[in-house]
């Protein structure tokens, strides 16, 4: 199973990637491998995660308060969201 999900956070890149994974393992996803990705100069960044329930990529962007949401997808859809939030990313 592979899932995709969209986080908001008030803080900056490492300090959201840490509030990602903590409400991944509430969820109860145990997280293995784990890389982050962003860029200085744009708001927003994609976490992917490597845990036991499947796949985990989560693209967040600046906002109020830290909230997180979760769907499942298909293993096609998620190298799609992947694929796209990371060649926004590289400015391509």
């Amino acid at each position: 199973m592979a899932y995709i999900g969209f986080a908001r956070s008030p803080h900056g890149p490492a300090r959201t990637y840490e509030l990602i994974i903590e409400e991944l393992k509430r969820m109860g996803f145990n997280v293995g491998f784990s890389k982050h990705h962003w860029m200085g100069d744009v708001p927003f960044g994609l976490v992917i995660v490597e845990t036991d329930r499947g796949k985990v990529a989560v693209r967040w962007n600046l906002g109020k308060g830290f909230e997180i949401k979760l769907e499942k997808v298909s293993e096609e859809d998620w190298d799609e969201f992947v694929e796209d939030t990371l060649e926004y990313l590289s400015g391509d």
